[in-house]
């Protein structure tokens, strides 16, 4: 399949601002994945380094299959790239056309292995590691989803998952992306694991990795779709990695997923769009129980309290 790559080149005042605004338009046309290609700073000693390299531009790289393109997105991209002006984001636009195993694997060459806490290692599947007796490995293959742990949302996500989660308990991942969250999810004892996304390319990815890391499908369930489109179910752990306009958004839909006392990892947060996520948590009766940061990036775990 050929699919079309749109390169959003960009200057701001607030690269995390310009990433977050340009991967939601990029989301809310229906793109089947983004890439980002912006510079992190080194993590800490002990979390890996050097993992990516550093990109030569600012830019979130946009993929949609040729036979989803029409004029009308053409255009409507265009005009909310344009709008983006009002916040001192500046975007260049240029596009060609990729094949999808091109796309697939033009970036495996930069992703290592990575030790995200002191007991959990994220290994590309085709990368080699010889883990400690206390390591709990995620092989991991993010194909084209989101996901690979080198984030520092994916980096905090992981981090309260291992502080929260009580082994036997249920989790939900919402907007799954590669599937490592409920890999790291099920490694450290979940019972039962629900994943969604509304991308079924990512559903799929997070399939396959589930199968790479020997974890029985018997107690996962994957859904294609948004949130009030599954099952009515209420889970004791529930994690979403996206953007923080969308978790505003959702946020009456995450709640109705939480149990009593349940506790949710809220990511993909940045710092000038907290107030907006803290707003939603008071509306609906969800109490900030810790906040992690990292460079410009939140991550909150909040409780049920009802």
């Amino acid at each position: 399949m050929k699919f079309q790559k749109f390169t959003a080149a960009f200057t701001a005042d607030n690269p995390a601002l310009a990433e977050e605004r340009i991967c939601d338009v990029f989301f809310s046309l229906g793109f089947t994945g983004v890439e980002c290609s912006v510079p992190l700073d080194e993590p800490d000693e002990g979390f890996g380094t050097h993992t990516l390299a550093l990109p030569s531009e600012n830019a979130i790289v946009g993929y949609m299959a040729e036979t989803q393109l029409s004029d009308a997105v053409l255009d409507d991209l265009q005009h909310r790239f344009q709008d983006l002006k009002q916040d001192s984001i500046q975007v260049a636009l240029r596009f060609d056309t990729v094949d999808d195993q091109d796309w697939a694997d033009a970036w495996k060459q930069h992703f290592h292995v990575m030790r995200i806490t002191d007991r959990i290692v994220v290994k590309p599947a085709w990368k080699s590691f010889d883990p400690g007796p206390d390591d709990i490995v995620i092989h991991l293959d993010p194909g084209m989803a989101f996901g690979t742990g080198t984030h520092p949302s994916t980096c905090m996500c992981i981090r309260q998952i291992e502080e929260n989660l009580v082994p036997g308990q249920t989790f939900l991942d919402v907007g799954c992306g590669s599937g490592i969250l409920m890999i790291a999810a099920a490694k450290l004892g979940a019972a039962k694991l629900t994943g969604i996304d509304t991308d079924q390319t990512a559903v799929g990815i997070t399939k396959e990795n589930l199968e790479k890391n020997h974890i029985s499908l018997d107690h996962c369930f994957l859904f294609t779709g948004t949130l009030d489109q599954i099952p009515a179910v209420q889970y004791d752990l529930v994690a979403a990695n996206i953007i923080a306009q969308t978790i505003a958004a959702i946020m009456k839909d995450i709640k109705k997923c939480m149990a009593r006392h349940a506790r949710a990892i809220l990511s993909g947060i940045i710092q000038e769009r907290l107030p907006e996520v803290a707003d939603a948590l008071f509306c609906h009766g969800l109490e900030i129980m810790h906040q992690d940061t990292s460079e410009e990036w939140v991550t909150l775990t909040v409780l049920h309290k009802n």
